[in-house]
């Protein structure tokens, strides 16, 4: 079974980036490179981290743990907490909400709602998804808390349920104000919370335009303009430069990547789409173990059966770089013998997976099958019958 594993066959070669060529040295800016699970990589944002979706692997890691100005990335977490009322049935997509003074006021990118009329949800999510519009958050933000405060509170009691660890919301924007940071990693991760929990408001992310009292408005996002995406968000602040959260399939394989500190919008564009092929082209998913897949056979100490076989409780799935997947060692450990009675499913060992481009993955092994204890009279042939051996062991040792 074992053996399997390392008789995976392994697709062309990766081909790293050349750290010399003159392209790859205009794209990383300052020089600095992110972690890859295959070496470092030339990154012009100074923040930037990628997931697989499935697995939640870490591709490209610069900072990614580092609080730093989200800009607009912030609303993620305004749709989030939007999404989850509407899935609780608090809100509805056709309900119209009232636009208050403070929301109508809102600088920067904006909806273009009028003070004193109402709008429905539907077109706030598509004022804010497409036109990321401030004044739009500002309206949402209201509808479920009563006010941007409430709400704010909301944020940063779900950032840490959801283990957002390096966030932090002073509001429900993304405007630039004291105490107010996202990671990068935290970015990613709620991201994929929104695609996993809410697909069928998912489906805005990728509408191209949107328009609202006469005004069209496309979706700033340049890898949904240019069909590589289908989602999420892209910000800009003066401290937080140019920054982006994308998302999009390839052959059933889903990433994100997250971006921030760009330069201008084109730097935001050419790293985007360049980062985000590389995510999806250099790794794939590999089902390493399927559920119940027998591993080893663990002897078992006074049972009536001999040994009980050792299987994991459910599918092993690895992302990989594509040409590193036949570096993999595995290893099993458990005590030996597991002592009866051992019943299925029961932890009996581990499995540890480690390799050139890969985390070190420890995944539990369970009983694949009921072992019972022998009766009084089978344990007491068994012992009598190890006492002889290891009798004779030490018979045999005198020189």
């Amino acid at each position: 079974m074992l053996a399997g594993l390392l008789a995976l066959a392994a697709p062309p070669a990766w081909a790293k980036p050349d750290p010399t060529s003159a392209d790859t040295q205009a794209a990383a800016g300052e020089d600095e490179s992110a972690t890859t699970p295959v070496g470092p990589m030339p990154v012009a944002a100074k923040w930037a981290y990628a997931i697989d979706f499935e697995t939640g692997t870490a591709l490209l890691d610069k900072r990614g743990h580092e609080p730093m100005p989200p800009s607009s990335m912030t609303k993620l977490m305004t749709l989030y907490l939007v999404y989850r009322a509407l899935a609780a049935g608090t809100l509805t997509l056709d309900q119209a909400v009232p636009v208050s003074t403070l929301a109508w006021r809102m600088r920067g990118s904006r909806m273009f709602v009028r003070a004193g009329t109402e709008v429905r949800i539907e077109d706030l999510i598509r004022g804010v998804v497409v036109d990321s519009g401030n004044d739009a958050a500002v309206v949402l933000a209201e509808a479920v808390a009563g006010t941007e405060r409430a709400f704010v509170e909301r944020m940063n009691t779900t950032a840490r349920e959801l283990g957002l660890a390096d966030s932090h919301f002073a509001n429900c924007t993304g405007l630039p104000e004291p105490g107010h940071a996202m990671s990068a990693r935290d970015i990613a991760f709620l991201a994929q919370r929104i695609i996993r929990e809410f697909p069928q408001y998912y489906r805005y992310e990728s509408e191209r335009r949107f328009t609202f009292n006469g005004i069209e408005q496309l979706n700033r996002n340049p890898l949904v303009q240019r069909g590589i995406a289908d989602g999420l968000k892209t910000g800009h602040t003066g401290p937080g430069g140019y920054g982006l959260c994308a998302s999009g399939m390839r052959d059933g394989r889903r990433t994100i990547l997250v971006l921030n500190g760009m330069a201008s919008t084109v730097v935001r564009a050419q790293e985007g789409a360049r980062l985000f092929e590389w995510t999806l082209r250099e790794f794939e998913n590999v089902t390493l173990l399927a559920a119940r897949e027998v591993v080893d056979q663990a002897h078992v100490w006074l049972g009536d059966d001999a040994t009980v076989p050792l299987v994991p409780a459910q599918d092993v799935l690895l992302t990989l770089p594509r040409d590193w997947r036949d570096r993999i060692t595995v290893s099993v450990a458990y005590l030996s013998p597991v002592k009866a009675p051992v019943a299925t499913g029961d932890r009996v060992g581990t499995l540890s997976i480690r390799g050139d481009g890969i985390r070190t993955v420890r995944v539990p092994l369970v009983a694949g099958a009921d072992v019972d204890r022998l009766g009084l009279a089978g344990r007491g042939m068994a012992v009598m019958g190890d006492f002889v051996g290891r009798a004779l062991d030490k018979v045999w040792a005198i020189p």
